[in-house]
């Protein structure tokens, strides 16, 4: 029987009945450790002899790529493909799908409850009360503040249309400038957006070049006091320039759901007073996992049944 590897945490640790249409189309499931995301050990265990493998957020290297010695395909259970080395997987002739847009409403609505918090002082003023103490900070609403959105795919138009209803005046950076869809924005340079907005929020992949899209200059350009939200990758900031722009207080809050490295124990930004972070969950809820699984699995039966027919 041949066999498909699963790794997303969010279906490793209870794996929903949505993957039965992968054993009822006649494959055995292969699971890493539930919950946790698999080191490259595990992955070197377990990859060899799997055609199909649903994958995750979890980094995959070139070594663990040359031990699949029959991986036909990758679905993502995402949009993501930056923890993929793809010149490898193209050499060997490895096809790469992506559940593309299902997990958009669960991210978008995840950076817009940071961005919310960060504005109201949510966390510390919960943390007062519990203890007993009435803290009353004073917050900054969205409507009438500029909100920069950088990147306007799925995600960054869903809070587009959020942000607009509440007031806000939006600015957007995106080298496409896809049609907004009815949304008043400016389409604006990266350097513009961060001195015109008091919020920004980040919805794009990572540069190719490896390098941060956010550091020390780009950060000196936000307004003093700016809230920074960030849902979409950790290698877009430059974590020692967003501390000395917290310290400083040119960033008042930096609302994050992606750290370096997850958990992030011991890193002293995830430590910060002024750090707002949650822990990867941007995707995991009950409509986002349940649409980028089944688009993940429909991707894996079309290429292998594709590529089975193709054999004979």
């Amino acid at each position: 029987m041949e066999r498909i590897l699963v790794t997303p945490r969010s279906l490793t640790s209870a794996p929903p009945p949505a993957l039965d249409r992968l054993t009822e189309a006649g494959f055995e499931l292969v699971f890493s450790t539930p919950g946790a995301t698999p080191s490259e050990a595990e992955l070197l265990r377990l990859v060899p002899g799997c055609v199909g493998w649903l994958a995750g957020v979890e980094p995959v290297s070139e070594a663990v790529v040359a031990a699949a010695d029959r991986l036909r395909i990758i679905s993502r259970n995402g949009t993501g493909a930056d923890n993929l080395p793809l010149a490898a997987l193209s050499a060997r002739g490895i096809q790469v799908a992506r559940a593309m847009g299902a997990n958009a409403t669960g991210v978008a609505e995840l950076a817009l409850g940071l961005m919310l918090a960060a504005c109201r002082h949510i966390p510390q003023t919960t943390a007062g009360v519990q203890v007993g103490g009435w803290p009353r900070l004073k917050g900054r609403e969205i409507e009438g503040s500029t909100v920069g959105i950088v990147g306007m795919g799925a995600i960054g138009r869903r809070v587009a249309r959020v942000l607009e209803a509440l007031g806000a005046r939006i600015v957007a950076h995106d080298p496409f400038r896809p049609d907004p869809g009815g949304i008043r924005l400016d389409y604006v340079s990266l350097d513009e957006l961060l001195e015109r907005s008091g919020i920004v929020t980040l919805h794009c992949p990572p540069p190719e070049d490896g390098r941060p899209l956010l550091g020390h200059g780009q950060l000196g350009r936000l307004p003093k006091g700016a809230i920074l939200v960030n849902t979409a990758r950790a290698n877009l900031v430059d974590p020692a320039a967003v501390l000395a722009a917290l310290d400083e207080g040119r960033i008042e809050t930096y609302a994050t759901d992606v750290f370096a490295v997850e958990p992030p124990t011991g890193d002293p930004l995830a430590g910060h007073p002024r750090v707002l972070g949650t822990s990867h969950v941007g995707a995991l809820t009950d409509g986002s996992v349940a649409r980028a699984t089944e688009a993940a699995i429909d991707n894996l039966l079309v290429a292998l049944r594709t590529s089975a027919d193709a054999a004979l």
